[in-house]
């Protein structure tokens, strides 16, 4: 199993010879303009909420490899009427089991809205729990810190969680030590941070503060493959 960042919170995943995709903003993104949109491979594509930093990139990409989406009600209704019929519409606290393995929709506290202004359902995250894994993956996606993060500790066995580190429209550095403390996991991978002036992010503070809680802070270079195997 495979991690590669692509930059602000887009992550490939690939797990059991599938590719994984989650929340594609590539294109729009300076920092990523090394990356190459037209080779991503994606056979899913998991989308936490509608706003534009999430769902920029995911009409080409689906266009060009068919890939199935993945995300709220609302969100996959939204890109049908674009001509993405290849969708699988989930809400909170469902699960579903694809071919890579189960998917579990949770919540996440932040705002929705497709890029044309339309409503985008309820925000979520997403624990992703590999075939033949006894420990999940946890995107939390952009959220606020909640004591609901506690439960997803208690009923998975969390070994990696993705969270954001670049407060003002998430959680912050503090606040995602604590969400670790709750899903129960000591490695983290950090996202949604120095994309824009507002989550412009103090990464040697983040370290320090990650590992002064016995945390293990990881900050991957846009392009950057992390081996999970």
């Amino acid at each position: 199993m495979k991690l590669t960042y692509y930059g602000h919170s887009c992550f490939g995943i690939e797990i059991n010879g599938l590719n994984l995709l989650v929340d594609p903003f590539i294109s729009g993104n300076p920092l990523a303009s090394h990356i190459d949109v037209s080779t991503i491979p994606a056979d899913f594509i998991l989308i936490s909420h509608g706003h534009q930093d999430h769902v920029l990139d995911v009409e080409s990409i689906a266009k060009r490899t068919g890939a199935k989406l993945v995300s709220n009600f609302e969100v996959i209704n939204w890109f049908a009427a674009k001509g993405l019929e290849n969708g699988h519409s989930m809400n909170h606290g469902g699960g579903f089991d694809f071919d890579f393995g189960r998917v579990h929709y949770v919540s996440a506290i932040h705002s929705s809205s497709m890029p044309d202004g339309s409503y985008g359902g309820n925000p979520g995250g997403f624990v992703i729990t590999p075939k033949g894994s006894r420990t999940s993956i946890y995107y939390s996606g952009d959220t606020a810190l909640t004591y609901d993060m506690k439960l997803i500790g208690e009923q998975f066995d969390i070994s990696l969680a993705l969270l954001p580190i670049g407060d003002n429209y998430t959680m912050g550095i503090t606040d995602a030590v604590r969400c670790s403390e709750f899903v129960g996991t000591s490695k983290i991978v950090g996202l949604h941070y120095n994309t824009f002036p507002p989550i412009q992010t103090d990464l040697e503070l983040a370290s320090r503060v990650f590992d002064q809680s016995g945390k293990d802070l990881i900050l991957l270079e846009i392009g950057q493959t992390l081996d999970l195997s």
